[in-house]
């Protein structure tokens, strides 16, 4: 059989695992908006204004890519979707805080997200506030509380320290903190993968890990590779968004452009560059591939979600 033959029969079952996966991830999407919205206060509920403000924020679009690793890396171990599905729930609702948070005045004073107007200006600053003050609660209350995770005592303390450490000053909010900083200086790209490892990797990280520590026992082989994975596609996600936000198109991705330029943000295409910048998203994702290895298929999903993630367009 010719070379040219042999590409014709490869391209449909590419395509059709191509197709697999993007409804797979749709799947996932609906399971968490189910998921979030019997875990949401009741808009009726006093004070009604917080909580519908609160559905509005969570309930209002969204990819779900924390919850989608946090499943798919449970597939990699052999649980159920049911096993964690509170642990997703949980990760995307200070997800969500963060970017109530993130886009008020104070912060980054963004207008639009997920294509509607942020939270701040759908209601007003202080509602969103309480907003971010409300979500993050509930996430560890799930942790602490929801019937679906693990009985164990010792994986649901573990979890709730895993996402605390992750949003906390050496993780998310110290990430912040640090890119509030330095809008308009000059630093070195190692000081800028530092800044992204805390700001955005380290969620990214606890929604693999998490899963992991949802296993008894798991081999320190496997949550090893599965760190060092979880770690390439966290600081990979957030050049791509960076790049996104240089080259990117608002109408596709929900979101203003030019943001992290305007404010003199040190990111990789401001430091490196665009090609250098996409040349290490490749080499990144060629890490967590690499990682993966010692999974054999049943990380097919994770290895997906890591090729879509950064390959995408918004």
């Amino acid at each position: 059989m010719n070379d040219a033959a042999d590409r014709r029969i490869q391209v449909p079952d590419e395509t059709s695992s191509a197709d697999a996966f993007v409804a797979q991830l749709e799947a996932w999407r609906m399971r968490m908006e189910s998921a979030l919205a019997a875990r949401l206060p009741a808009s009726n509920a006093v004070p009604a204004r917080l909580h519908e403000a609160m559905r509005y924020s969570v309930l209002g679009g969204g990819k779900r890519i924390r919850p989608a690793l946090l499943f798919a890396t449970a597939r990699a171990l052999g649980l159920a979707e049911d096993d964690v599905e509170a642990a997703a729930c949980a990760i995307e609702l200070v997800h969500v805080y963060s970017l109530v948070h993130d886009d008020l005045p104070a912060m980054d004073d963004d207008d639009l997200r997920r294509g509607r107007p942020t939270c701040h200006k759908a209601y007003d600053e202080a509602t969103a506030l309480l907003v971010g003050d409300a979500l993050q609660p509930l996430a560890f209350q799930l942790l602490a509380t929801d019937p679906k995770l693990p009985a164990s005592p010792a994986i649901r303390l573990r979890l709730i320290d895993m996402l605390a450490q992750a949003i906390g000053t050496f993780g998310m909010a110290g990430g912040q903190a640090i890119d509030l900083a330095v809008q308009g200086m000059r630093l070195d790209i190692a000081q800028v993968e530092d800044m992204h490892a805390r700001k955005t990797g380290a969620v990214i990280r606890a929604s693999v890990l998490m899963a992991a520590e949802c296993v008894p026992r798991l081999d320190a082989n496997l949550y090893a590779a599965l760190t060092r994975f979880a770690v390439a596609v966290g600081l990979a996600f957030q050049i791509q968004d960076d790049l996104l936000d240089v080259i990117g198109d608002v109408s596709t991705l929900g979101k203003a452009t030019g943001a992290d330029s305007e404010r003199a943000k040190p990111t990789h295409p401001a430091v490196i560059g665009i090609s250098a910048s996409q040349q290490r998203v490749r080499h990144l994702h060629t890490q967590a591939i690499n990682a993966l290895g010692p999974f054999g298929e049943r990380a097919d999903a994770l290895r997906s979600l890591a090729h879509w993630l950064l390959s995408r367009q918004y």
